[in-house]
């Protein structure tokens, strides 16, 4: 079924409701019985070259299906936002980027993820390789028990890198990338451990692009923060998104509408809309989206 067709059958409801209450109530009860609707795409996110292309992705627990038919681009050099309800997919679906979700018993795929062209699935890809090339931060900061600096190189170290020049330089430009360095320049040798929260994650982000990935996969990483951390993480993002690609999940609307150039609405495993953050937040294609940025459900 196309998106025409499923916005004209949405224009002809008529229960005795309003007609955005019976819009919603007829998609959305559709896909709880099992649709998968036509994504509305946005033509501007078309247009956009992307990093990562994700086409007709499936995902699976066992037998329990979490992800369905998901297709949509991720923008180079932009922020893209991913929202939904708890339990909607996003974070299975970032996490099947960098094939994180390898690591749970019973998980299978179907379709295929591409970054820079070429499928992160293909049985000849070095999953160890793909994850140096994608950084990743998760919702609690996991500082390792070590020093700030030994934090901050570590993939540079496992990766074999031993000059103490070049490890200093990679660490004082990724401090500097994340806020962090004017900070902590001066106890560099002191656990991570003994960082504020707020600290603590934007170490974690400075961890994560110190080897310049191609992509940056970031998992609520301000769901654990008090609201001056959070604006300082979110300040972060749109200062590092000048340099890097990145994917947020977000429960928090006002965040994806702040950080984000472009945001993917998702629900019950479905992607339902993706278009410019002002378009999606302003005037969304669905009134299921609408509905949902509105808060009125979800």
């Amino acid at each position: 079924m196309d998106q025409t067709t499923i916005q004209a059958e949405l224009e002809q409801t008529t229960l005795p409701h309003t007609r955005a209450q019976d819009a919603q109530a007829s998609l959305l009860d559709r896909i709880r019985a099992g649709e998968i609707p036509k994504p509305a795409i946005h033509p501007d996110v078309l247009e956009e070259d992307p990093v990562v292309q994700i086409k007709k992705f499936n995902l699976f627990y066992t037998k329990a299906r979490a992800l369905f038919d998901v297709s949509m681009p991720v923008p180079a050099g932009k922020v893209t936002a991913i929202i939904g309800p708890s339990g909607c997919g996003k974070s299975t679906l970032l996490r099947s980027v960098n094939r994180l979700n390898d690591l749970i018993d019973g998980v299978r795929i179907e379709g295929d993820i591409f970054l820079a062209n070429r499928s992160v699935y293909e049985k000849r890809v070095d999953v160890i390789d793909l994850r140096k090339r994608i950084g990743m931060v998760f919702q609690k900061p996991n500082p390792f028990p070590m020093s700030i600096f030994e934090n901050v190189v570590y993939s540079l170290r496992i990766d074999g890198e031993r000059r103490k020049g070049v490890l200093k330089d990679a660490c004082e430009r990724a401090l500097r990338s994340a806020a962090l360095f004017d900070e902590v320049k001066d106890r560099l040798k002191d656990s991570a451990l003994g960082l504020s929260g707020g600290q603590q994650q934007r170490l974690c982000i400075a961890r994560a692009i110190v080897a310049d990935p191609e992509l940056l996969l970031l998992d609520e990483p301000c769901s654990a923060l008090d609201p001056i951390a959070t604006i300082a993480v979110e300040e972060l993002i749109r200062d590092i998104a000048e340099r890097y690609s990145v994917m947020i999940v977000t429960h928090n609307m006002q965040q994806a509408s702040r950080v984000s150039d472009y945001t993917a609405f998702m629900y019950l495993g479905r992607l339902l809309e993706m278009g410019p953050t002002e378009h999606l937040f302003g005037n969304p294609t669905l009134r299921e989206t609408e509905q949902y940025v509105t808060g009125r459900f979800g």
